[in-house]
């Protein structure tokens, strides 16, 4: 008896859930408005979601953050944006869509919720990005402390985050093994205070304040593609 063959073109995305890609890119003098337009077109026109935000300091100018169940789609969406005429990428975060190991009691549609959400949420135009890690140091080690034990402490970090339900939308995804850091948050208030309140708010949790590590934050304003592009200067 023979083993079965492989397939000839196996599909890499995930078995569940979407893939969650954040460009962070800069519009040279030589970008052109239409170019980029014609990108994110192109990949809505393929169910592609996409989220445009024009991005305050000097880190990037324009994040584009795309979801999408199909990575191949998100590699598409990358050249095409970096094509002659188009932005230059500075950085990116990829990401995958998940349920967490402590969620398992959730009712189903919370879960489907979180592996595809539905982006952006109405009215909630404050946005920020961050990657996190939890530590592994000896006195530190998110991954030698007991399940229960890691249990009560992301329960407590949820209750925390649940005092800002109707302001703020989460979304938290996975990275372990595909990026830099184990998880991407990305956040959508109302307000920009909200952005900053919440995680000061959570980082009293012992679940931040003794086992988490962060990356850099990347703050802009929710905007369609058309008035973002013009808030960057490109019109």
């Amino acid at each position: 008896m023979t083993d079965a063959a492989p397939e000839s073109n196996p599909n890499p995305s995930p078995s569940v859930g979407l893939g969650v890609l954040h460009l962070f890119c800069k519009a040279p003098s030589t970008a052109e408005r239409e170019v980029v337009l014609h990108a994110i077109d192109r990949a809505s026109e393929h169910q592609t979601q996409i989220v445009t935000v024009a991005m305050l300091g000097h880190k990037a100018d324009l994040a584009v953050m795309a979801l999408h169940a199909d990575l191949w789609a998100l590699r598409e969406l990358q050249t095409d944006l970096t094509a002659s005429g188009g932005l230059t990428l500075v950085d990116s975060y990829l990401s995958l869509t998940e349920t967490s190991e402590y969620a398992a009691g959730l009712p189903e549609e919370m879960k489907k919720d979180r592996l595809y959400p539905q982006l952006p949420p109405v009215g909630k135009e404050a946005w920020c990005f961050y990657p996190m890690s939890k530590r592994r140091d000896p006195e530190q080690n998110w991954f030698t402390t007991p399940f229960d034990r890691r249990k009560e402490l992301m329960y407590e970090h949820g209750t925390s985050g649940r005092k800002f339900a109707g302001r703020l939308v989460q979304l938290i995804t996975g990275s372990t093994g595909i990026d830099d850091y184990e998880w991407g948050v990305t956040l959508f208030a109302q307000h920009a205070d909200d952005l900053k309140e919440v995680v000061y708010t959570m980082r009293f949790d012992e679940a931040s304040a003794v086992y988490a590590e962060f990356g850099p934050f990347y703050t802009g304003l929710v905007a369609e593609p058309p008035e973002a592009l013009s808030r960057i200067g490109l019109i």
